[in-house]
């Protein structure tokens, strides 16, 4: 924890009455309630400030609340927080440009320095945590709604794999312990993440049936939105499956690849062994050690993406 970083962001949120929070583009659970959360703490704690969250959201955690559409001229004067976002051009809401103070709060690899101010911590495993970690440090002053607690645990409890990925420690539980000092009521959260429509249900069979794997064991699916479309489920709902690949005992990377708006190609990168990251940066992408995403375009970047995790693989094993 940077108590000096922490205590320039807390006295930024202080000293500005407009605050905009925004997420990343193709928010997951972390980014989402890392910024309803920090919405909650700050209008908690200071009903009299205007706090937004401004950018694009997702129906995979739609019960935490809404995020706001605001005018461009709400920018103007404002404080701006983009929050669990590694690089400028993936800020969701790109109107941050015409505010007047950029703070970055991340835990990706620190590989797109940006904004006036920067805290990016990889040893936290999920955004919400940092909030917690600001929150925390100025226990005396901030204050947390049951709303806010149920935002800031479903980011944490959704980027770390329900606690079971790397970086999880000690203070990842001492910091949610708070949440449930304030309140929290995880049967609604649980309720909502573990519930399924029955067109997933039999999308994630076609998944674990039509799987392949590449020479040296790295296991991929591809998803056309053909694919999709025949069985009624958003690009969204295909990729949340992504954790269904890393199952098998010899599996130690796995990729879902899949077509977005205008059938271009993404990839969500998972491993339980080799750093992928490094990888991922090579196909426009990135993200954490074991978990990243790229931005491909084409299927014929797909397969070089496949080709590279396969060499990476295979020199990982060559090690062992």
């Amino acid at each position: 924890m940077d108590v000096e970083k922490l205590t320039q962001i807390h006295e930024k949120i202080k000293s500005y009455k407009k605050i905009i929070i925004t997420p990343h583009r193709r928010p997951d659970g972390d980014c989402i309630g890392t910024a309803l959360g920090l919405k909650d703490m700050i209008i908690s704690t200071y009903p009299d400030k205007e706090v937004y969250a401004s950018g694009e959201e997702t129906d995979y955690v739609k019960f935490l609340g809404r995020l706001d559409t605001i005018e461009d001229d709400v920018y103007e004067d404002a404080l701006v927080i983009a929050v669990d976002t590694g690089s400028e051009d993936r800020i969701a809401d790109q109107r941050y440009k015409n505010g007047d103070f950029l703070i970055k709060i991340d835990h990706h690899i620190n590989v797109n320095p940006y904004g006036d101010l920067e805290y990016v911590d990889t040893s936290r495993p999920a955004a919400a945590l940092i909030i917690l970690d600001l929150y925390k440090l100025f226990k005396d002053e901030y204050v947390i709604s049951k709303k806010g607690a149920m935002a800031l645990y479903t980011g944490t409890l959704t980027d770390t794999g329900r606690f079971k990925y790397p970086g999880v420690d000690g203070d990842t539980f001492r910091n949610v312990a708070m949440l449930y000092d304030i309140g929290l009521d995880t049967e609604t959260v649980y309720r909502h993440l573990e519930t399924r429509s029955e067109a997933l249900i039999r999308f994630k069979g076609y998944v674990l049936l039509n799987y392949k794997k590449t020479d040296n064991g790295v296991v991929y699916i591809e998803i056309t939105q053909d694919l999709m479309e025949s069985y009624g489920v958003s690009d969204e709902e295909a990729s949340s499956l992504v954790n269904e690949l890393g199952v098998f005992e010899d599996g130690l990377i796995w990729v879902l690849l899949a077509e977005y708006e205008e059938k271009i190609v993404r990839a969500r990168i998972r491993s339980k062994g080799p750093n992928i990251n490094e990888v991922a940066g090579e196909f426009d992408g990135g993200g954490h050690a074991r978990a990243s995403g790229a931005n491909l375009g084409t299927w014929d970047r797909a397969e070089k993406l496949l080709d590279a995790l396969d060499k990476h693989l295979k020199a990982y094993k060559e090690q062992l």
